[in-house]
């Protein structure tokens, strides 16, 4: 595509947006900022980039006048596509793209991408291990935490790059094409940014869109909305099943993981010899598995990252035991589903923090997951009296408020017996007590890093 004299607006101010400004300004694009805070601090801004002081700032609101200058919108992950100025910008032939399709248009290399509503950060996090061990020049970018953005500029023909997509990220994708990619799971969540589960299927399901034939898109045989999703893929499927052994995918049968071509299987890894805990883990070990062998890397290489690899921060990560109770963050469990693998990967009697924002989820499936492990369900945040209703209504009564983390922590450990586990799985997004996951992750380490033993 020739952006030569195309003029970009980047919309949001915060990580996404300075990577995309700054990738669009390395490579001497027409730029100008936008904010929807009227509030913003231009002044901080520009103290913070000098170099960016004659790039126009606008807050708050556009006049038509100002659309009309714009050819391409480039929006952070965080704005959602049908706001009132997107829509009238839309209508008024300005393209809307975002930091992914950016990235993709000016990056060099090959392109790995995994998404799916859980799983995603430890299955990229292990794809992007597997391949550094391999290739040279490897990065590991998107919604892990690193913008696609910010690597862009400095990639090469041989880079291949390890994408964790959102399906935020995925709305504003036009000629995004991964060499592989994955789809690990698709269940309810961010309704209230896709508003029906029609959409953020479609939003999941559109990144295999620009794929062609030849082209492997590694799927999860298990989840029946993919799989009927693969019976009519135009690409190459992939199955992996933690279920079933299958003739051709991977596989987990009797605590082994294999690799199966033709009905002939070839072991992996065995379950006991990976640092990670519980069945979806191991299902993210087959997709980030599968994904590096489609893309070449020979199977003993494979294997040996996979022995090494520990679970990622703030998923059902261990922090420390004291007294005798073993404390687990999960925060990165922001929907019920993911909060549901959290309890099933517990082996001990569980002390429970849930709560924070609604997404509009239903929480009647993680409740009736606790299966006799959780003694106590402690909440917080907008959503404790929403939970704590559905837990009453399935019969589950141990429930107590608490208003802050530093409360919820302090309680479960005063109340916890020698042998229990005391797990921060919310089961909700973070917004309003919390910047992000990370920061209440990060508060939950260190209250229970204090605690006197």
């Amino acid at each position: 595509m020739n952006l030569k004299n195309k003029r970009f607006l980047v919309a949001g101010l915060g990580k996404s947006g300075v990577a995309a400004a700054e990738l669009l300004i390395r490579n001497k694009m027409s730029v100008r900022l936008f904010d929807g805070n009227e509030n913003f601090d231009t002044g901080a801004f520009y103290k913070a980039h000098p170099a960016w002081k004659e790039i126009e700032i606008f807050l708050g609101s556009l006049t038509e006048e100002e659309m009309l200058k714009t050819d391409i919108l480039v929006l952070s992950p965080g704005i959602p596509t049908d706001l009132p100025m997107v829509n009238d910008m839309r209508d008024l032939g300005v393209s809307i793209w975002g930091e992914i399709e950016l990235a993709y248009t000016f990056a060099k290399g090959s392109v790995l991408a995994v998404t799916g509503t859980n799983g995603k950060t430890t299955t990229t996090a292990l794809l992007g291990e597997i391949l550094k061990n391999y290739y040279r020049d490897v990065q590991v970018v998107g919604n892990i935490g690193i913008p696609f953005t910010s690597v862009a500029a400095d990639t090469s023909e041989e880079t291949v790059i390890a994408a964790e997509i959102s399906s935020f990220q995925l709305e504003t994708i036009h000629t995004f094409a991964p060499k592989i990619t994955a789809i690990l799971n698709i269940t309810p969540d961010h309704l209230n940014r896709h508003h029906t589960m029609e959409n953020y299927i479609a939003a999941k399901e559109s990144i295999v869109k620009n794929q062609t034939a030849d082209q492997i898109c590694v799927l999860n045989y298990e989840d029946n909305i993919l799989r009927r999703f693969g019976e009519h893929l135009h690409t190459k499927a992939v199955w992996f099943s933690s279920v079933r052994e299958l003739k051709d995918g991977l596989f987990l049968k009797d605590n082994v993981i294999y690799a199966a071509k033709d009905g002939a299987a070839e072991e992996i890894v065995k379950t006991e010899e990976l640092n990670l805990l519980g069945k979806h883990n191991y299902e993210n070990v087959m997709a980030a598995a599968a994904m590096a062998l489609g893309f070449g890397v020979p199977l003993p290489d494979v294997r040996e990252v996979l022995r090494k690899f520990t679970a990622v921060e703030h998923r059902i990560e261990y922090v420390t035991e004291k007294r005798g109770v073993r404390f687990y963050n999960d925060s990165k469990a922001t929907n019920p589903d993911a909060a549901i693998q959290g309890i099933g990967a517990m082996n001990r009697p569980t002390y429970l923090i849930g709560g924070g924002f609604d997404k509009e989820s239903s929480y009647d499936a993680w409740i009736e997951a606790f299966n006799g492990k959780v003694k106590e369900l402690v909440l917080i945040g907008d959503t404790r009296e929403k939970i704590a209703a559905a837990a009453k209504k399935h019969g589950f009564y141990a429930v107590t408020m608490a208003d802050s983390m530093e409360e919820a922590v302090n309680h479960c450990y005063l109340h916890a017996a020698f042998g229990d586990a005391v797990l921060l799985s919310p089961a909700c997004a973070s917004f309003g007590m919390f910047v992000n996951y990370e920061e209440r992750g990060k508060i939950f380490k260190k209250i229970v890093c204090d605690l006197e033993e």
